[in-house]
Order: structure tokens, then sequence, then C-alpha cells
């Protein structure tokens, strides 16, 4: 049995778990009744034909005074910081808590200095006003033609050639030189530096234990393709010699791209030997190391406009070298409409993703729990935050959702912190809700943080009998 036939065995056992467990602080019945809407954990084996799509965005609401999203039996909800459009979180080495958002086009910065669960302190550390982003060269137009597939040597950034391994930077990719901030979405810390995914470019800043303000302007280290999907996330393996970055698509679902979307880049911490790690994948938005590993793993949001349950957004860990479809194909040997029978041979070897989730779901932060307050069975499991769809007659997302991991094999998928949802749509009105998670971090004291960029804050997720809050 494979591990997507046994995580869908037990889907709806978990699902009936993740139901019964959900408790609530001061929510009103009106929401309770109308929280997220639970849709089956979709099955390689067994996706639908594509079918008409559907537009049914969210509308953004104020959040009924006294209502906190709602966690499972054992668990409280607190809120841990309000500040606008908070998309990743990061910890310093020293504690501090880097929220990025791009919205503001800053980094901030929450100080618990006392350990105690609340942040006393907190400071923009750095913000595009005054380290603006330099303007980047426009790259060369594309020849004429159809492409072949998008993978492969770059003698310009989007002349491709069909060789899925042999993706290099023309000459003008790497660009040292003075950087800004740019729509600042991922950071990580490493040996004196504070590194940052640009929208269009990976910066570092010299960083020291306690710094709540840049020293100074940031290094540009690499050049990175813009427009399309915005977000840049990174991680770094456990030593500190590779960075990943994870960099979306141009499209939905068109061919041609540069070969450095849809993709998660290696480089070396000075921004050298670029290469491409993994490929076809859409749009990888959440990076993280799974626990005691050097392995990556990646949130992903999958194509658009083939049906409510077309495509799955997935989690997968990523294999060096290894292709999972896009735009060809999803989900493994799955043919988009648009490329039935093109590049057979690539089509064969897509990977199928670990963990499928419910198509429109947006996946967007993931993080592995390596702390100890929380119960056993969710240590070194994953927690995805789940924005919330647009393309799908039934909303599904609006949550943060667990899957545990045990000797590396994911297990079924459950919901963990939902309720952002006040409206489902149903009968003709439009869906409401008054937030969407994003990032997902384990606080030093192993609590889990959500930040929430429409309601604007930062949850706490605690265990109830935590000390010190929780913290």
């Amino acid at each position: 049995m494979t591990v997507v036939e046994r995580r869908t065995r037990h889907a709806r056992a978990s699902v009936r778990f993740a139901l019964g467990c959900l408790v609530s602080v001061g929510v009103t019945s009106d929401v309770v009744a109308q929280q997220n809407t639970v849709h089956p954990q979709p099955r390689a084996d067994g996706l639908p034909s594509p079918s008409p799509a559907t537009a049914n965005g969210s509308q953004r609401m104020v959040r009924p005074e006294g209502t906190v999203p709602m966690a499972p039996a054992g668990f409280s909800v607190t809120s841990y910081a309000e500040l606008r459009g908070p998309r990743m979180m990061v910890y310093a080495p020293n504690g501090d808590l880097f929220v990025s958002s791009p919205t503001t086009n800053s980094i901030q910065v929450l100080r618990d200095a006392d350990n105690d669960g609340v942040f006393e302190a907190r400071g923009v550390f750095a913000d595009g006003e005054t380290w603006p982003a330099p303007a980047q060269p426009t790259p060369p137009a594309p020849e004429g033609g159809r492409s072949a597939p998008r993978l492969g040597v770059l003698e310009g950034p989007q002349a491709l050639v069909a060789d899925p391994q042999a993706c290099t930077p023309p000459p003008d990719y790497l660009r040292r030189g003075p950087g800004g901030l740019r729509l600042p979405f991922g950071r990580a810390f490493t040996d004196g530096y504070l590194y940052v995914g640009n929208t269009d470019s990976l910066v570092r800043f010299e960083y020291q234990n306690g710094d709540m303000a840049a020293r100074g302007a940031p290094e540009k280290l690499l050049e990175l393709p813009t427009g399309g999907h915005s977000s840049r996330n990174i991680v770094f393996n456990r030593a500190g010699t590779q960075l990943y970055i994870a960099v979306g698509s141009a499209s939905n679902s068109d061919d041609g791209e540069d070969c450095r979307r849809a993709a998660i880049l290696e480089v070396d911490p000075d921004g050298t030997s670029a290469r491409v790690y993994g490929s076809g994948i859409r749009n990888p938005v959440g990076l993280a190391l799974q626990p005691g590993t050097d392995v990556v793993w990646t949130a992903t949001n999958e194509r658009d406009n083939l049906g409510d349950d077309l495509v799955p957004d997935y989690v997968t860990s990523v294999k060096d070298g290894g292709f999972y479809g896009w735009p060809y194909s999803y989900i493994g040997g799955h043919y988009d409409p648009k490329f039935v029978g093109a590049f057979p041979d690539l089509v064969d070897r897509a990977i199928v993703p670990d963990v499928l989730l419910p198509a429109h779901s947006a996946p967007l932060g993931i993080t592995f729990y390596t702390g100890t307050q929380f119960p056993a069975r969710y240590r070194d499991g994953g927690f995805v935050a789940l924005h919330g769809s647009w393309n799908r007659t039934v909303p599904t997302g609006f949550r943060v959702a667990f899957f545990p991991l045990v000797d590396g094999r994911p297990g079924p998928l459950e919901d963990f912190l939902t309720g952002f949802l006040a409206s489902t749509g149903q009968n003709g009105t439009q869906v409401r809700q008054w937030g969407r998670p994003v990032g997902v971090v384990v606080s030093p004291a192993g609590a889990l943080l959500v930040s929430d960029d429409s309601g604007n804050r930062i949850w706490k997720i605690s265990a109830a009998d935590a000390t010190n809050g929780g913290r």
C-alpha cells in the first residue's frame, strides 16, 4: 500500500477526529456553525476530470469581538501581536522574532527579553523607504516560436533547451552590488548575516545578536526573475553552506518561462554556484527542513481553472534533480489539457508529491514541530498554513493543517487551527473571512505562532498546561 493510499484510507477518520476535538474561546455560535468546510484529502489515483472553473473569492470582514481561531482540545489560542500584513516569521539566534511584511515593504522585529511569552519591544529592522531596491535590468525578449520544455540551459533569460538538468545561469545572472528591499518575504540567519528573499533578488544584511535595526544597506547577491508569483522564500541547510530559494512561476500554466521559475534554486551563501535543485513546482512558497536532516520540503500552490477539485495543492519533500510536472502535468503523469502528449519522457518521470491538499487551498507557510511543549504525537510533524481558496464553489483552506511524520513518512492530514471563515458563501451569499493564515513558526518555548495577513495579527497556540503562558 502506498503512502498516498494509506493517507487516504485514514483521511475520513482524521477529519472526524479534527472536527470532534475543535474547541473555541469566545466564538459566537453563528461563526462556529459556519466554520471551515472540510474537503476529503485527494488521492493521486482518484482525481476527477477537468471541469469548468468557478471564481469565488472571499470578502474580508472585521473579526467579531471576542472571537479567536479554534484549536484542538488541550490547546489555548491567544493574540500575540498586531501588525500590518504579517507574512513569514523566523527567529534570530538570540530569540527575537523577525516578521516580513511585503505590504509595508518592511521587516519588523518583536522582542520577548524575559521569555514570558509577551513581547516587550518592537521595531522596524529595515524598510524599502530607507533601503530602496535598485531597478532590475529588463531581460531580452524570448525568441519566436513555441519553446521546448521550460527547464534547460539559459542562453538568455528565456531561451531554453529540453534538458531539465542543464539549466545554467546566463552571464548576467549574478549581479553583486548594493541592494534594498522590494516585497521582502523569506529570511534566514547564518554566519553574521540576515538573508532576505526579495521578489527580485537575494540580499543580505550584516547582523549581530540583538540588532533591532539594520547597520547599513544590504548587499545584493543574486538577481531573481520578477513578475507573476512574487514571494521568494529561503532556507539554509543545517550547516549553513547551501541556501535554497523558492521561485514561483510567472503564469498559471504556460510553458517557455525562465527555467529559474517554478523551481527551488540552490546557491552558495555568497550567491554563487546557483543551480536548479527541483523543478516543475508551480508556485513553491513555504520552505522547511525535515527535522534532523537536510531534506527540503515545500508548500506549493498548483494551477487553477481546471475545476473545483483540480489541481490538488501539495506539500512535499524535494528531491535533488526532481521534476514535479508543471506545466505539462500534475500529480505525476496527469496531463494538463493544454499539453496532452507533450514531452512524454519528461512527464513519465514527474514525481507524485508526498502530501496532497484539497485543490485551491493555497498552502503558504510550512514548519515542522521541533519543540517539546505539544503532546508527543506532534513531534516532528508538519504544520502548513492554508491561505484559502478563490477558485472553488465551496471554499477550502482558511486554516492551519497538520500531518504527522513518522520515520520520514507523512500520515493523514487533519485540521489544527480553524474558524477564520464567517460564511462559506452558500445560497448565493459571498464567502466572508476575518483571517487568512500565512506563516507558521515554532517559538523557542515550543508554542506555535501563526501569522494572519488579512486580520493583521499573529496568533499563538500553546499547550493548555504550559507554564508561563505557553510562551
